[in-house]
């Protein structure tokens, strides 16, 4: 599962696009034999195990120092302490073609927002999901630095792949 944040204000030159990966999650999908229509999905991730990835743009490249910084960053924003998971459940899943969109509740910091996730298929066995996180609908406000001229967008890209089978 991958995080992709952006960044915005007059100091955005400085901050870096992230990817920030979950190491731990876990998803669970049921289609029965009547069909995806009748299909449940539901995911939990423990959010204290974000680990950043890559790190793009920005004045100069980010050392270790830096992933470490943010990571300690991101868990205070999303106050893991008292929210360590976020919880996913299906409410719909409608497919149409080749793609898929599962609709459901998310449950983040708290708070419990619909949320519409998109499937595609990218061979018979392996499938990527997408959707965007607005952190605000969750009560989450998104980090700043340098009094406020750089910030983290509100949006966070999710992206999440996985195998089917053996």
């Amino acid at each position: 599962m991958l995080l992709r944040t952006g960044r915005k204000g007059v100091g955005s030159t400085v901050g870096h696009d992230l990817t920030i990966e979950v190491t731990d999650w876990s998803a669970e999908l049921n289609v029965p034999e009547a069909g995806p229509a009748d299909a449940s999905a539901s995911a939990r991730v423990e959010l204290g195990s974000l680990a950043v990835r890559e790190g793009t743009g920005g004045a100069v490249p980010l050392t270790d120092k830096d992933r470490g910084e943010i990571e300690k960053n991101a868990r205070r924003t999303l106050d893991v302490d008292r929210h360590p998971t976020a919880t996913f459940q299906s409410t719909r899943v409608v497919t149409d073609g080749d793609s898929t969109t599962i609709s459901g509740t998310l449950t983040l910091h708290g708070v419990a927002a619909p949320i519409q996730v998109a499937v595609r298929e990218l061979t018979p066995d392996r499938y990527r999901a997408t959707t965007v996180v607005t952190q605000s609908a969750y009560g989450i406000k998104p980090y700043s630095a340098f009094l406020g001229a750089l910030k983290v967008r509100d949006d966070v890209e999710v992206e999440i792949e996985v195998r089917l089978g053996g």
